[in-house]
């Protein structure tokens, strides 16, 4: 395989962290060109002085004033920040790849930006194709670029996928490990605080998708996010409950084959096989020992306990700018969670009254997108208000 050149949307997040675990394996086979982040400067500027990017990206002039004084002259020298810089860190640094891996809308820009420039996507930013599938497919399909999925669940569909055909497919279906809160009382669930919900049995992941998670909105961003990368209506999209990890996902065939994709429920798998695609490479990851197995079972999720898989579907069916609202008002909805802001119930509840009150439309453009979002997100901040929170 020849030397590919990555550039990293999200260098300091969980994603980020593990992506750059896998590129130092094999540094004869990838070249790190751009690391971007938004303030944990400190985090960042050990990797650019490890890795040695061409260009460097923090969120604002105040990140990148602090991250230049950590850093030696020749790599402060590299340093950008804000909108145009992110954008830069895809088109201007000459990478091969852009594993896509910043948090929530914001890594909408920059990864469309990599999609018009027909550079490969190794999508780990699912809010990207939740809030603008129709517009970043479309622009995919017009420049060549190949988005190849990070996510556990759609790595291990896009890799069942491969040889066969759209119209061979009964469906696909989506494991969710139930998170931390699969056997709560839906009284138990109005009084779970934030430490309670960002104790994931299974994963390390970021917190944002890790509440995300527990209320189950995770699985619904997934299942808008698989409509679009795989071509089929949602009611082909279904999801399970799988406590394990282990099988991250399988395909059902209109025979009555099913296949499913199983490992250890380390990211750094789907991680290496986005890079490296379309080929296989050994790896020293951690390999799933089958003879240890003690059982793997399913389950159906219970959308009454947990409603916010329902309206994402529901948004999902609507499309349009609704999936871009669901999105936008879950961020502000999360972060007042983690904030103290709003309780655990109330995050479905913001979701579901920006929804209610939103006429959806189609969505035409990334700047309309932007929009759609921008609207969600203020819908959500006058609810909190309203209820007595802060914006």
């Amino acid at each position: 395989m020849a030397v590919k050149k990555i550039a990293v949307l999200g260098s300091t997040g969980s994603i980020g962290k593990n992506a750059l675990e896998v590129v130092e394996q094999r540094p004869d086979l990838f070249e790190v060109v751009s690391l971007a982040a938004a303030r944990s400067v400190e985090v960042l500027a050990v990797q650019a002085r490890r890795h040695r990017p061409r260009l460097i990206v923090v969120l604002d002039a105040e990140a990148a004033q602090r991250i230049k004084a950590l850093l030696p002259e020749d790599l402060a020298r590299l340093v950008v920040h804000g909108p145009a810089g992110y954008i830069e860190a895809v088109v201007s640094a000459g990478a091969d790849v852009v594993l896509s891996a910043m948090v929530g809308a914001a890594g909408l820009m920059p990864t469309f930006a990599a999609v018009r420039a027909g550079i490969t996507v190794a999508l780990a930013n699912k809010e990207t194709l939740v809030a603008g599938g129709e517009v970043v497919m479309k622009k995919a399909a017009e420049t060549g670029a190949q988005i190849v999925p990070v996510d556990s669940e759609h790595a291990a569909i896009f890799q069942a996928l491969l040889g066969s055909r759209p119209q061979e497919v009964r469906c696909l279906w989506l494991t969710a490990s139930g998170g931390p809160f699969r056997g709560k009382s839906a009284a138990e669930l109005e009084k779970v605080t934030p430490a309670e919900a960002l104790d994931h049995p299974n994963w390390t992941m970021g917190p944002k998708i890790t509440v995300d998670s527990a209320t189950l909105m995770n699985k619904g961003l997934e299942v808008i996010e698989a409509g679009w990368l795989f071509g089929q209506p949602l009611d082909k999209v279904r999801v399970v409950i799988h406590p394990q990890s282990v099988v991250h996902s399988l395909v059902e065939f209109v025979d009555g084959t099913m296949l499913a994709q199983m490992g250890v429920p380390d990211m750094r798998l789907p991680i290496a096989s986005a890079l490296t695609h379309p080929e296989r490479l050994p790896w020293e990851l951690p390999r799933l020992e089958l003879t240890r197995l003690k059982a793997l079972t399913f389950e159906e999720p219970d959308m009454k306990r947990f409603p916010a898989l329902a309206v994402a579907y529901a948004a999902g069916r609507t499309g349009g700018s609704a999936p871009a609202v669901l999105n936008g008002a879950n961020e502000v909805a999360v972060e007042a969670f983690l904030a103290g802001r709003l309780d655990f119930t109330g995050i479905t509840a913001c979701v579901t009254q920006a929804l209610e009150a939103h006429q959806a439309g189609p969505l035409e453009s990334v700047a309309e997108v932007l929009e759609a979002d921008r609207w969600a997100r203020n819908q959500a901040r006058q609810w909190l208000a309203a209820r007595g929170g802060k914006s």
